[in-house]
């Protein structure tokens, strides 16, 4: 696990080393083990390392003796790599090492640009082909979108740069950006930026599955590769089972999340059978909580978890006070506005388990998406005939309503996305085409969300906040085997998720398997109330003087949101304000990422 970087412009001088330094430096907390960057005649290719598979040796950029001239950085772990390193050394190949990351240039020389066919796991790799007559630049990342990658491509000179991190890219000279117009809008309705977007212009995403062909003084042409397929492995339980074991295995400290819900408690349960079954320590669990007295805790639920599957539990207390600070670092490490409250708890919760010596973290991420998990997923099929259900779909994915949003917007910014089009109306769209091709509503909801939906609200946020504090966050339910088999059940089994009910209904107490759905977030309809920690923050990102400047939200409608949810806090004002807040203090920080271009980071 990683942070990358790097650049290919035809025909340019040799990159400035602080310039690469620089870019370095602003994800180096992802890779603090060892960092190296080659850079030759318009190109250059880094990587700071985080130490996680045969932490010895796998020094990046990787070079083979007898492939000269290809060079690889890899982001992420490759779990097949014991079984390409003996395909590939029964070939000719051979290998100074045991690194996963170590067999992609023997890879890329027997299969060219199609190597990341043969990868199971979860990646983002960048890959320079300087072969004489072959220059060119490879990306790819796996098919859920677990590691993102992030590129800029600048039309007037040709060059393409590349960074795990956005801020990261921003570092490099030249990199022209600006916030995307419509990035408030998507916010509020999407919560996040969707598709190959971020929310600066100039600044894209590798979708899911892709891979991207860069040669010199072109932009590059993108690919989705097909999903990779996995054998059945037997039932809902056998196959989380046989993945959890999988990725339990390491050579670093390994521990799990514990919310208290189904998806995390199902990991848990499983990882710790695994713990026990190979005389292994005792696993650890990790579970957040915040000090005081707070609506919708599951500390009880995560302890529950915890004593069944006998591990060792560590609850981590946040203080309130520490919000506003950790707000501001998530803002600054996610490069882009993330409206959902989770983002503090996420990061101070892998803050804690760094802090307790752990370098990879299992976690329940993606079961909602597969398993159709969410209430809107529910409510979809369940829409009559000649309704608008694609539309309320939309709106159920939102921080604020339409209705809501085009109140707040002024006249000018609301002009402006009734003749762009919101992205709400952009997905509302794509559910509707994907049932009138004959997709049943389950179907286009479940596509839809992991194609977009959690590869960009999810995945990116996971791995940005767990690399902050050099954490590698491993998923067991986006596997392989897993996607395939969630993929294969019956509508009624991936309804409500339950398959994976079915699958606990042995491993977990009864309390976690019969309580409602909850997401593991921040209370922050309580703490937006007043004398909460929340709201002099909010008060300050919302001033007058502050929306009036930006010119998209009425400041007297946004101040009169607030004194409502002051006098009866509901949840959906809290959000749509957190959401208002999130979007100007990330204009704020964006700011200070920008270096001036022709000047030195």
């Amino acid at each position: 696990m990683c942070r990358i970087l790097g650049s290919f412009a035809a025909g340019a001088d040799r990159p400035e080393p602080a310039q690469l330094a620089a870019v370095s430096a602003r994800q180096r907390h992802g890779g603090p083990d060892e960092h190296h960057v080659l850079s030759g005649p318009g190109w250059s290719l880094g990587c700071d390392r985080l130490a996680v598979t045969d932490p010895c040796g796998g020094r990046q950029p990787y070079r083979l003796p007898h492939l000269p001239g290809i060079l690889a950085v890899l982001n992420g772990e490759i779990y097949n790599h014991a079984e390409l390193r003996r395909a590939l050394a029964a070939r000719g190949h051979r290998f100074p090492d045991r690194c996963d990351g170590t067999v992609l240039p023997a890879l890329y020389a027997e299969y060219g640009p199609a190597f990341a066919e043969h990868l199971d796991g979860m990646f983002a790799v960048a890959l320079l082909d300087l072969r004489p007559g072959r220059a060119q630049l490879v990306l790819a990342v796996d098919d859920m979108g677990m590691k993102p990658l992030h590129l800029h491509h600048d039309p007037y000179d040709g060059s393409t740069r590349f960074a795990s991190e956005i801020p990261a890219l921003l570092a490099f000279e030249g990199v022209r950006i600006s916030p995307r117009e419509d990035a408030l809008d998507t916010v509020l309705a999407t919560r996040t930026s969707f598709s190959t977007h971020t929310a600066l212009a100039g600044v894209d995403v590798l979708p899911p599955g892709a891979t991207a062909l860069v040669r010199p003084g072109t932009a590059p042409v993108v690919r989705r590769r097909g999903p990779h397929r996995a054998k059945p492995l037997g039932g809902t339980q056998d196959v989380l089972r046989h993945e959890v074991r999988r990725l339990a295995r390491a050579e670093v400290p390994v521990c799990a999340v514990t919310s208290g819900g189904l998806d995390s408690g199902l990991v848990t349960a499983l990882a710790a059978e695994h713990a026990r079954e190979t005389d292994a320590p005792p696993l650890h669990t990790f579970h957040l909580t915040y000090r005081g007295r707070w609506p919708d805790s599951e500390a009880a639920y995560a302890r529950s978890v915890a004593r069944r599957a006998r591990t060792v539990h560590h609850e981590v207390a946040v203080d309130p006070d520490e919000l506003g600070s950790l707000l501001t670092r998530t803002v600054r490490h996610l490069g882009q506005p993330n409206a959902d409250p989770i983002t503090l708890s996420t990061y101070a919760l892998f803050r804690a388990v760094r802090q307790n010596g752990f370098t990879v973290a299992l976690t329940g991420d993606g079961a909602d998406e597969l398993f159709g998990g969410y209430d809107r997923m529910r409510a979809a099929p369940a829409a009559p005939e000649g309704s608008d259900w694609a539309g309320a779909y939309a709106d159920a994915l939102s921080a604020a309503p339409r209705l809501l949003r085009e109140h707040l917007y002024t006249a000018n910014y609301r002009a402006y996305i009734a003749d762009t089009g919101s992205a709400a109306d952009r997905i509302a769209q794509e559910l509707r085409s994907a049932e009138a091709v004959g997709a049943d509503r389950l179907t286009a909801t479940t596509a839809f969300e992991t194609r977009w939906r959690l590869p960009a609200y999810h995945l990116r946020r996971l791995d940005h906040l767990s690399m902050a504090w050099a954490v590698e966050a491993r998923l067991p339910f986006l596997q392989p085997s897993v996607v395939t088999h969630a993929r294969s059940l019956p509508v009624a089994a991936r309804t409500g998720k339950r398959a994976l009910y079915e699958a606990g209904a042995e491993l977990l107490p009864p309390s976690v398997l019969r309580r409602p759905k909850q997401p593991f977030t921040l209370p922050v309809a309580a703490m937006l109330a007043p004398g909460g920690p929340l709201l002099d923050l909010v008060r300050e990102m919302l001033s007058p003087a502050r929306l009036v400047l930006g010119g998209k939200i009425r400041a007297d409608r946004a101040a009169k949101l607030l004194a409502r949810h002051l006098e009866h806090p509901t949840p959906q004002a809290a959000l749509t304000l957190w959401s208002l807040a999130v979007h100007e203090l990330w204009t704020e920080v964006v700011q200070g990422m920008r270096i001036p271009a022709g000047c030195a980071a």
